[in-house]
């Protein structure tokens, strides 16, 4: 008897995650990509003018570039990838389709 119990309550609780997955990308799942990119658009322009120097675009002062390079060590790599990325118009308009 307790089988069936437990079949239905995990039918219903599969149920209710589908539901909630499916109602989540009709209506939050958009706005919270271009979120995501506005905020990775946004850190990259912040590492531009603080660490503009190691791709030859020197704005801010080294003293305090150097202070904050132990925290932005992890991140360098990814940075300086997607910086130095060449774009075309498609990865532009992309994202207003």
């Amino acid at each position: 008897m307790g089988h069936k119990f437990t079949d239905i309550s995990n039918w219903l609780r599969d149920t209710k995650n589908t539901l909630n997955d499916f109602f989540y990308g009709m209506t939050v799942y958009e706005l919270e990509r271009e979120f995501k990119k506005e905020k990775g658009n946004l850190n990259n322009l912040l590492m531009l003018i603080v660490f503009g120097d190691f791709v030859g675009l020197p704005i801010f002062p080294t003293y305090y570039s150097m202070k904050l390079l132990p925290y932005v060590m992890p991140l360098y790599k990814t940075w300086k990838r997607n910086i130095l990325r060449e774009k075309d118009i498609t990865d532009i308009v992309s994202g207003d389709l």
